[in-house]
């Protein structure tokens, strides 16, 4: 499953003591998983831990299974946070993961109630942070919903041998203030390689092969008052106070004394690689990280040990803190420690970085620079930082007078091929040939099919949520004067569609048009799998389907068109936005993502043109002698492949339309070109690798044929 197999590296999953792990962040953190004894493993795809799903799917046969450790992909992230609810009762250690923040959104009502009653097994939560320049989602950190919940958070340094560490303390952690803990990953540390030093695999006390046996009641673990009441107050005379313990007991928070007594430096755990980088390169630090200026690396950060930070603060006159997002609620907890206990100490942050964003290290590196100009450290003269940061950064000044103007921007868009591509085109050609009809209020969702937002579609008026599309449309379509479409891909609507869009239509008796992107799978997170995938993450076979589950909820329009047939898509699209028939009307929009299948498709060519066999590959070309140069085919098609290149016509100065070699042969480039009536100038043709006798005496003749008809011409 998922875009990428892991085979070869789950093989490192059951390496034993001493052994030596190479890869990438995942991997140590699914490592030292098995190290801690896990029960149950499970979560919801989303970037930058999709493949931590695909890893644990790859080890389910040959490692989780064994061990009797329990592993699913969840159908949302708060099935993935309800999982946590076998630790209420049973000793029992679980991890999930998901994408954050937008998951944890999803995930709150579930782990509200787990955070609430408490657990008695350990239970770590990978929160993946997609934050900051290589995002795809809206900038939120954990750190709020950590606060909001009394939930233990930790953001280790960066490194594979750091992630095993905090993974097996995070357990602890979790049992010994008897709430889950949120382990946060950023995107970047995900994908980064190294070293792991192995420990054995410990197979869990309880599990698929050692099960429980007896069921554990307790009515103060019920989330009902007055057993609420107690549970609150738990949290805050019982719970912090042993988590604050524990962080103290094991170190968890480090803390590099430096010779220089008087300034100092608080920083995330995550941020402690660009930090110490930025120090070298400004001289104060040598490529080890070892420095003069006292550090404070914050691995948990929450809940924050107030004593630890006062002693920290003590007899310093100036501290700088490294802390990405906002709010800065660590600048402000030491603001705030210090004002009690009448420290005499100054703390800047976000006045000398930047307030938002992800810190990259020329950010970094430029705040740095602004503290060591107000407070130099010991042994290094204010003017040498100065003059290292000048060195740094003078680049940039040449750069600005080179690019006169920001770079264009390159907006993301459907892979060559999509399925979800003639889709959209059909929309536009409607929108265009058919105003009083297709120009109407178009409600989008999460996944591929947000980027027709983009040029040249330019289709979808809002973006709310997973499987929130048919619902934002809810209070729009009775006020639009006529009806209104939303469209949703298969993911979302298995995510959180059924219930909160179809279900909520049905009800409220909504006449809109929803359109539904069946490409086979969560295509945004990497081609994970949803129930009408036909099997899940362990390979089971499945029957449900999309046309089913609307039925069920008693939708009874329902059409599917092959996406690829864009005069059928849309007339299904005109009939379902003019029929009398009430209610909600179902257009399903089926067709394979195209990476997946060509993930399938190539090696399997490959293999059948190297034995020899013949292999036919369709492509498409234009004609440039017919090409007008219009290009009204990219304006509704805006396939990657098709571009342009000089007309070879010098009477005409226009640049013409283009296939190149990275056509897969998926034929919108026609069917745009038929459905919109455009200039015949696509041409369709196929590559014959092996080609038998047949095919070689055919191309014979027509050669001949054509070659004698050009002679005639002349």
């Amino acid at each position: 499953m998922g875009e990428r197999t892991f085979a070869e590296d789950v093989k490192q999953l059951g390496y034993g003591a001493g052994q030596i792990l190479h890869g990438e962040g995942i991997l140590a953190i699914t490592k030292a998983l098995l190290q801690s004894g896990v029960s149950y493993v499970g979560g919801y795809p989303g970037a930058p831990v999709s493949h931590m799903i695909d890893v644990l799917a790859d080890a389910n046969d040959v490692l989780l299974r064994p061990m009797g450790v329990y592993f699913e992909q969840s159908g949302s992230e708060a099935a993935a946070a309800a999982l946590l609810g076998a630790s209420i009762n049973y000793p029992v250690r679980g991890a999930v993961t998901w994408k954050s923040v937008v998951g944890t959104n999803v995930a709150s009502d579930a782990l509200s109630h787990v955070a609430s009653a408490g657990v008695r097994g350990g239970c770590l939560i990978v929160i993946g942070e997609d934050y900051g320049e290589g995002s795809s989602i809206l900038q939120e950190r954990t750190h709020s919903a950590a606060l909001k919940s009394s939930v233990p958070l930790l953001d280790p340094r960066n490194s594979l041998q750091s992630f095993a560490r905090f993974v097996e303390e995070g357990f602890g952690l979790s049992e010994a203030c008897h709430e889950p803990v949120f382990f946060s990953i950023r995107i970047r540390a995900c994908h980064m390689r190294g070293t792991l030093v192995c420990k054995d695999n410990v197979k869990p006390a309880v599990s698929t092969l050692l099960p429980l046996g007896a069921q554990s009641f307790s009515i103060d673990r019920i989330n009902l008052p007055p057993f609420t009441y107690a549970m609150e107050a738990q949290k805050f005379e019982h719970r912090l106070p042993a988590a604050r313990r524990y962080v103290i007991d094991h170190a968890l928070n480090e803390i590099f004394d430096g010779d220089d007594r008087e300034i100092g430096i608080v920083m995330q755990g995550g941020q402690w690689n660009t930090t110490v980088r930025g120090l070298a390169e400004l001289g104060v630090a040598d490529i080890y990280g070892r420095t003069a200026v006292p550090l404070l690396v914050l691995n948990c950060l929450h809940p924050l040990v107030p004593e630890q930070l006062i002693a920290f603060m003590r007899g310093k006159r100036q501290i700088f803190v490294v802390e990405e997002g906002m709010p800065n609620f660590i600048e402000r907890e030491l603001q705030a420690l210090a004002h009690e206990a009448r420290l005499d100490v100054e703390i800047h942050g976000k006045d000398l970085l930047a307030p938002n964003g992800e810190y990259v290290p020329r950010l970094v590196v430029g705040g740095l620079a602004k503290f060591f100009a107000g407070c130099s450290p010991r042994g290094v003269p204010a003017g040498a930082i100065a003059d290292r940061y000048r060195r740094l950064t003078e680049h940039q000044e040449r750069i600005t007078a080179v690019l006169r103007e920001p770079v264009a921007k390159r907006p993301p868009s459907f892979c060559t091929g999509c399925p979800e591509r003639p889709l959209f085109s059909a929309m536009k050609i409607l929108r265009e040939r058919e105003p009083a009809i297709g120009d109407t209020h178009v409600s989008h969702d999460i996944g591929c099919n947000t980027f027709s937002t983009q040029a040249p579609f330019n289709i979808g008026n809002s973006v709310l949520g997973y499987g929130m599309g048919l619902a934002s449309n809810s209070a729009v379509a009775p006020l639009f004067g006529k009806r209104t479409i939303a469209v949703m891909g298969d993911g979302g609507f298995w995510h959180n569609g059924l219930t909160t869009g179809v279900a909520n239509a049905v009800y409220n008796k909504q006449d809109a048009v929803f359109v539904i992107i069946d490409n086979g799978y969560a295509a945004a997170t990497g081609q994970h799998h949803v129930p009408s995938t036909g099997t899940n993450a362990r390979g089971e076979r499945l029957t449900t389907t999309i046309p089913g589950a609307l039925r069920g909820l008693g939708v009874t329009w329902i059409k599917t068109v092959e996406s690829y047939r864009i005069p059928e898509m849309i007339g299904t699209l005109r009939d379902a936005l003019t029929t009398r028939a009430p209610g909600l009307k179902v257009v399903i929009a089926k067709g394979e993502c195209m990476l997946e299948r060509q993930r399938r498709e190539r090696p399997r060519k490959r293999a059948r043109a190297a034995a020899g066999k013949t292999v036919e590959q369709p492509r498409f070309g234009v004609d440039p002698d017919v090409c007008t140069g219009d290009h009204s085919c990219m304006r509704f098609n805006g396939c990657p492949s098709l571009t342009l290149r000089p007309s070879p016509d010098a009477l005409r100065e226009d640049p013409i339309a283009h296939v190149d070699e990275t056509c897969v042969g998926c034929g919108v480039c026609g069917e745009v070109a038929h459905a919109a009536v455009l200039c015949p100038s696509f041409y369709e043709m196929k590559i014959v690798a092996n080609p038998g006798w047949w095919r070689r005496l055919l191309a014979r003749v027509r050669r001949a044929v054509i070659g004698r008809l050009a002679a005639l011409a002349q």
